[in-house]
């Protein structure tokens, strides 16, 4: 037997499923760990907790499909980008590893833009700007203000790679989650040794550079004991878990873009060639499809809008769902369904993480606007569905302007299943979105790499085609498309409106 685990390192769990040649996942597991808020808008977690999750979701997942150690062949990874792993000499962690939606480094981002020349000649050199969230103004951040703590550090790692380094002893990343480090010359696919310099970054400070489908290692003595599993079996470069979760959606060519609303809310589209936009509002990386990239638009609280809603608002119905044995989700996305395109003029901006794309603003805040004695409960939960996606359609029109195809959308993450939410994204986009046969995103995109590199296929792209297909589709509604086109620029001219006051609310804050 010949199975292959994909195992995806997440903000809020560790995930790990199991796949057959044939593309059926055979058994999945989940296993949570905490997030530290120290400070407002700081976040970070423990790798150990990353460690200890995937031990324990791969044994769940071995014991469920009932899996002899020697049936797994190979390991793919993904996990959240950016995040920062600062280990000493003796791969002891130095701090708590600080993650992709963290937003304490503006002053470092300024500092990589002065040191490289300018934004302009920063995005010559690695395609994409300076933003809080990448990992290098983290190095940075760290450098100013621990700086013992950066002197101690010998290695820096992303979070998935830590994993691989407690798997095999190997300090590799793949290019596809490497292009997020704001480190590597995305159109070489190697380290950008002309920003190292710039920056005063040793490159021994990083791991060697990978494809996706390439293998790293095998699993140590120790990781295959702790695991169940054997010393033969391979683990591959994997991906960060936009471009994980893009394979496991079947993202491999050109035309086909993919919506994805979990934590975060991502657009990513496929490209042969590498497209960079100028202005530096979207993305371009590497894609995990050998020699070809992508682009990426990014809004930082999506499905986390809706969860921070659930958390902080909907206790007394987290009781009562769970009494009933229901997902809270679905009785609050109930109470939205009978409000009317349009949330009858209320508006939500989801920057409770700041923004990303394509304001690239940490100081960016959430908010309604526009709200009456009318407006119900139903309304907020509406306008936050609708606030998210407006944010991902900012990211949709620049990636049409810069002339990159869209002749299909794919909706995935906890978004797309609910119907509701497909509808309001098929009509705010204003074409069609479909939907595939699995819903497993990142973690089974790494299992198909993990098969390629294996040799189970020839490449990513035959792999997606033998176990993908588009099962469902959401048609645009006309009579809604023509309201949400109407609303769209109050939207956007809301944070255009808003932007300064963000400024002085966050110096109040500070």
């Amino acid at each position: 037997m010949s199975i292959f685990l994909g195992i995806d390192i997440g903000t809020s769990a560790a995930k790990t499923l199991a796949m057959d040649t044939s593309g059926r996942i055979l058994a999945d597991a989940m296993e949570t760990y905490p997030c530290y808020v120290p400070k407002p808008l700081w976040s970070e977690q423990n790798p150990e907790d990353w460690w200890q999750a995937t031990i324990k979701s791969v044994g769940r997942v071995m014991k469920k499909a009932r899996l002899k150690p020697a049936d797994v062949k190979a390991i793919g990874l993904s996990g959240q980008m950016h995040g920062s792993v600062f280990l000493d000499r003796r791969d002891r962690v130095v701090r708590r590893a600080i993650l992709w939606n963290d937003q304490r480094t503006a002053a470092e981002c300024r500092e990589i833009e002065e040191r490289a020349g300018g934004r302009k000649a920063l995005i010559r050199m690695v395609a994409n700007p300076a933003l809080t969230g990448f990992t290098a103004p983290k190095i940075l951040w760290l450098r100013n203000n621990e700086p013992k703590k950066f002197d101690r550090t010998c290695k820096i790692l992303l979070p998935k790679d830590e994993i691989r380094r407690r798997m095999t002893g190997q300090y590799a990343t793949d290019v596809s989650d490497a292009s997020g480090m704001l480190l590597l010359d995305v159109k070489k696919r190697t380290w950008s040794k002309k920003l190292l310099s710039a920056l005063e970054l040793d490159i021994d400070l990083f791991g060697e550079c990978y494809e996706s489908e390439d293998v790293t290692g095998k699993l140590t003595p120790q990781a295959a004991a702790a695991l169940g599993l054997s010393t033969d079996c391979l683990v591959v470069g994997g991906a960060g878990d936009c471009a994980a979760g893009a394979v496991g959606n079947g993202i491999v060519n050109r035309g086909v873009l993919s919506t994805s609303i979990g934590t975060s809310g991502v657009m990513f589209v496929h490209s042969d060639e590498v497209k960079i936009d100028p202005e530096g509002r979207i993305h371009t990386f590497c894609h995990a499809v050998r020699g070809k990239w992508h682009m990426m638009g990014v809004n930082l609280s999506a499905g986390g809008s809706l969860q921070w809603f659930r958390n902080e608002l909907c206790k007394a119905d987290m009781l009562k769902a769970k009494r009933a044995k229901k997902e809270v989700y679905d009785l609050l996305i109930e109470e939205a369904r009978p409000v009317r395109p349009g949330s009858e003029g209320l508006f939500f901006l989801p920057y409770l993480s700041g923004e990303r794309t394509p304001h690239a603003d940490p100081d960016a805040r959430g908010c309604f606007v526009g709200l009456t004695l009318a407006h119900t409960r139903g309304h907020l939960i509406r306008a936050i569905m609708e606030g998210v996606t407006f944010s991902m359609r900012d990211s949709l029109e620049i990636i049409e302007g810069l002339g990159v195809p869209v002749r299909q959308i794919r909706a995935s993450g906890g978004g797309s299943r609910s119907p509701l939410w497909r509808q309001i994204q098929a009509d705010v986009f204003g074409r069609s979105v479909v939907t595939i046969n699995t819903t497993e995103g990142a973690a089974y995109g790494v299992a198909l790499l993990a098969a390629v590199g294996a040799g189970a296929f020839k490449n990513i792209q035959e792999a997606c085609k033998a176990t993908i297909r588009v099962v469902k589709q959401t048609s645009v509604h006309r009579p809604s498309k023509k309201i949400y086109d109407r609303a769209m620029p109050v939207y956007q001219q809301l944070y255009r409106s808003l932007k300064d006051d963000f400024k002085s609310i966050a110096a109040l804050e500070g």
